[in-house]
């Protein structure tokens, strides 16, 4: 079975995290509705969900075999609370995809807030 995931940042194309999507299909850009936020951590940034204050995150939408899910689920640290996947909110066009993706379940006071688009 397939998935789409929408990835914001080390995974993306170029990202230090991207070859965990390697051999995956690359569907589009897009852009989230504007419900979430976008903060940096160290090295990664985490998307938060902000429905009073969103923005519109830019990133990726991939095409990944299910077989897949642990490995990205492992490094959002989801076992431990840190991360979670949910469905996300696309724009139109991309928005009549079903896609996941991860938001950040800690708090993100005292962190930069990235804007829309997460560059390493």
């Amino acid at each position: 079975m397939k998935h789409k995931i929408f990835v914001y940042g080390t995974l993306k194309r170029g990202g230090s995290n991207h070859s965990l999507l390697a051999g995956q299909k690359f569907v589009t850009l897009a852009h989230t509705q504007p419900l979430y936020r976008l903060y940096a951590l160290s090295s990664y940034p985490a998307m938060i969900e902000a429905p009073q204050n969103g923005r519109s995150i830019e990133g990726e939408i991939w095409e990944i075999e299910a077989a897949r899910l642990p490995a990205l689920d492992q490094l959002e640290d989801v076992a431990h609370g840190m991360y979670k996947r949910v469905p996300i909110l696309l724009l139109p066009l991309e928005d009549t995809l079903a896609v996941e993706g991860y938001v950040y379940l800690l708090s993100t006071t005292g962190r930069r807030d990235c804007g829309e688009v997460w560059n390493e």
